[in-house]
């Protein structure tokens, strides 16, 4: 299985790149041999991992991330992206910083891979960014399946892991939106979508997210995985050139479209709120008993002009968007992202060795 780099993704690493240090570690069948650049003061003590981290989200958080001072290690999964940075490194388009960008490949389909690119780290952040190989048939059933298998791997691994301690999941929305319609009204992090509804509307990509977010908490709440998950349910990732960028999730995401804008679910997030989100709940995993799950968006679209913008965004009608659905004939939903909203607005006081 492979996961597509899309050119415009591939030089926004290139650019995240050109402020730090990148090495390259051999840890067995499959890795880079090249030498590994020293590291300043305590950056393997501030060592997370990033999956699918030349993603459209994964870029964000690997950029994040280094704001914050942390290193990172970043997953890929072929040759092709190993010599791209090599390139770099040789150009000298890479310099020391304080921080240090480490590219391990591994597979995400084999927990002994993951379990070694894993060693050393604190935590992972696991995007489960999914694309279409081919392009053109867009999230599928199956997709939704290796999807799960993928999160599966990734918690199992954090878990056999001597070094991971937390693990931040980046599940969806729309895992918890799509219920019968007698459920409560209010939806927030405690709610789940239900599985024979996303089965009956094909609507695959909830599918995915929904399972994949239930087996990772069931491994995580096992008594003997030794690994604390955060699961962050984003609505739609939308930001600069997102649908070029990030064309399979968004389109899948947006299945269904019609029904979340006319019960006022249609709700979007920027990448920056985002990528800025996971590294705060990265941060309050350290201070809590037990994982926690929150739900992330910063607007919930009502106006015209709202629809409008987004349809001009991704090339789809208004119409197809809205389903002739006005904000005077809609039964309301209320979201509710109030868990994570205080928690973005409390002081963080991090703690250097998480």
């Amino acid at each position: 299985m492979g996961i597509v780099r899309q050119e415009a993704e591939v030089e926004e690493f290139r650019r995240m790149l050109s402020c730090a240090a990148v090495s390259r570690r051999k840890a067995g069948d499959g890795y880079d041999g090249a030498t590994v650049t020293s590291f300043p003061g305590d950056a393997m003590d501030r060592m997370v991992c990033v999956t699918s981290g030349v993603s459209y989200l994964g870029i964000a958080i690997v950029n994040r991330l280094l704001l914050n001072g942390y290193s990172v290690r970043i997953i890929v999964d072929n040759e092709e992206d190993v010599e791209k940075l090599r390139e770099m490194e040789t150009s000298g388009e890479m310099r020391l910083n304080n921080s240090v960008v480490e590219v391990v490949m591994a597979r995400l389909s084999e927990v002994e891979s993951l379990t070694e690119a894993f060693d050393g780290c604190r935590g992972v952040f696991h995007t489960a960014a999914f694309v279409d190989p081919a392009g053109l048939s867009g999230y599928s059933k199956a997709m939704a399946e290796i999807e799960v298998n993928m999160s599966k791997n990734v918690v199992r691994a954090c878990g056999l892991s001597p070094s991971v301690r937390h693990c931040v999941l980046t599940s969806s929305l729309v895992a918890c939106i799509w219920r019968d319609s007698s459920a409560p009204r209010v939806i927030d992090h405690k709610c789940w979508s239900d599985e024979a509804i996303c089965v009956n509307k094909k609507l695959w990509y909830a599918l995915g997210k929904l399972r994949a977010e239930k087996a990772a908490w069931e491994i995580a709440k096992a008594k003997a995985s030794g690994v604390k998950l955060a699961t962050i349910c984003p609505g739609l990732i939308t930001g600069l050139d997102f649908y070029r960028r990030n064309p399979t999730p968004t389109v899948a995401y947006l299945k269904g479209v019609e029904e979340m804008y006319a019960h006022g679910l249609l709700a979007t997030v920027s990448i920056d709120t985002l990528a800025k989100a996971h590294v705060r709940v990265f941060e309050e995993m350290t201070k809590e008993a037990s994982g926690s799950r929150y739900i992330c968006f910063d607007n919930v679209m009502e106006r015209g002009d709202e629809v409008e913008r987004l349809a001009a965004q991704t090339g789809l009608s208004v119409a197809s968007l809205t389903g002739g659905a006005s904000s005077s004939s809609r039964p309301r939903y209320e979201l509710s992202n109030a868990k994570l909203s205080r928690l973005m607005l409390r002081p963080c006081r991090c703690e250097i060795g998480l």
